[in-house]
């Protein structure tokens, strides 16, 4: 069967962060105030005035050291939710085909993300509307007791966008449900966004290669907390990068997720995520490669994108013994 782009393109036969206070504040790269550059300098004391020793704002008593974990704790009572979204249908007033195949992967990830622990659900054909108020209601949830998130989206898509039944809406109003501002729960834990859609309508040409086949921190017991970035603990993989389009065979389901359960199947509770989407990326730019009647699509090839905003390590196997 012929590789189909998640876009509406003819379809056609064939296979398949010491400051002393003395220095000036971070900044943003923004247009700068000048009434404060004079503080760059360091104010002069008198003749008479004597350097008085800082009070230290905790005792040593309060300080300890200790060696940061730089991997997410999985000691949780379970894995975590991951949502589903699979469309395959769409409004006539789209524009948008049958994306034939993505039962396909929608059945492939369910055991995938079974077998690493996940809670899976698998909901189909969902509206825009539809779509952020079920992602509303997940995050909207309580996640005390999981030790992360992951979801899914398979549709049609544009840079930036992700088409419902009924039409696209931006990606950000979906993901940005699980900010640490707004889903308090998972706050510090991985939120795994996986999306097989096209970014664009360029084609990747392929180019032939002949390289061969393929510290301590200190921590206060007085006030332990720390804040971090609303955006911090996001990963989104991407089945390809802006601006290109993502092939799916109709027969075998779309390229990234094949590769996804391949390597998640063999190695998802024994590397680190990003050493699997690594292997993923490998996987569908060296085993994947366009064929139709027509030759407008054929011989196309496809890299996947990763974008990562987690602070930690995460392995699927749990705590290190």
């Amino acid at each position: 069967m012929a590789e189909l782009p998640d876009a509406q393109v003819p379809e056609s036969k064939g296979r398949e962060d010491d400051s002393d206070g003395r220095f000036p504040e971070d900044a943003v790269d923004a247009k700068p105030d000048r009434s404060q550059r004079w503080r760059i300098f360091p104010s002069i004391k008198s003749k008479n005035e004597k350097d008085q020793p800082e009070t230290p704002s905790v005792t040593s008593q309060d300080i300890r050291i200790i060696s940061p974990s730089f991997r997410y704790t999985m000691n949780y009572r379970k894995v975590g939710r991951c949502i589903i979204i699979n469309n395959k249908n769409f409004d006539a007033n789209t524009g948008m085909c049958v994306r034939n195949g993505t039962d396909k992967d929608a059945g492939d990830l369910l055991h995938c993300f079974r077998s690493l622990g996940f809670d899976v659900t698998v909901y189909n054909d969902k509206s825009c509307d539809e779509m952020e108020r079920l992602l509303q209601n997940v995050a909207q949830q309580n996640h005390s007791e999981s030790a992360c998130f992951a979801c899914v989206l398979l549709s049609h898509g544009e840079e930036g966008q992700i088409y419902g039944t009924d039409g696209a809406m931006a990606i950000k109003s979906l993901t940005s449900l699980f900010r640490g501002d707004k889903c308090k729960s998972l706050v510090g834990k991985p939120k795994l966004f996986f999306i097989q859609a096209c970014r664009g309508s360029e084609f990747d040409e392929g180019i032939q290669t002949d390289s061969g086949p393929a510290n301590d921190s200190l921590e206060t017991d007085a006030n332990p907390r720390y804040k971090i970035p609303v955006e911090a603990d996001f990963l989104f993989a991407y089945s390809t990068v802006p601006g290109y389009y993502s092939w799916r065979n109709p027969g075998k389901g779309s390229w990234f997720v094949q590769a996804l359960c391949s390597v998640i199947s063999k190695h998802g509770k024994e590397l680190e995520i990003m050493q699997i989407l690594t292997r993923v990326n490998y996987m569908v730019a060296t085993s994947f490669e366009s064929w139709s009647d027509d030759p407008r699509y054929s011989e196309k090839k496809q890299i996947p994108c990763v974008v990562s905003m987690l602070t930690k390590e995460l392995y699927f196997s749990g705590p290190q013994k």
